[in-house]
């Protein structure tokens, strides 16, 4: 029993810490992404057509099935024609995430 309780404290505690971390993400997001990808990830109109590609929408099942490690990556080290962003510490890097997975559909 007191196993369970000590799982069940350790669970919501985590799940308490990841909605603040999505919240600070959120943030984060708002400066250094939402010029590009638009302020619902869905993609800036103007941004795509200007470097003349096409942006998944991060809600997307291609982006949202991709690992926490792999969308670090990308943020941090680019991907086509998107620069890095290399303004971000490991914990930024990390409440973005946690942003982005809050957009999943």
């Amino acid at each position: 029993m007191k196993y369970m309780v000590t799982v069940v404290v350790l669970a919501l505690s985590t799940c308490a810490a990841w909605a603040q971390n999505a919240k600070e993400g959120q943030a984060v997001y708002t400066r250094s992404c939402k010029g590009c990808h638009g302020p619902d990830g869905q993609g800036n109109p103007a941004i795509a057509k200007a470097f003349k590609v096409t942006m998944k929408p991060l809600s997307s099942p291609e982006i949202q099935s991709m690992s926490d490690a792999d969308l670090k990556k990308v943020i941090t080290q680019g991907f086509g024609k998107m620069k890095p962003v290399t303004s971000l510490t490991p914990a930024q890097q990390n409440d973005v995430v946690a942003y982005i997975r809050t957009l999943k559909k």
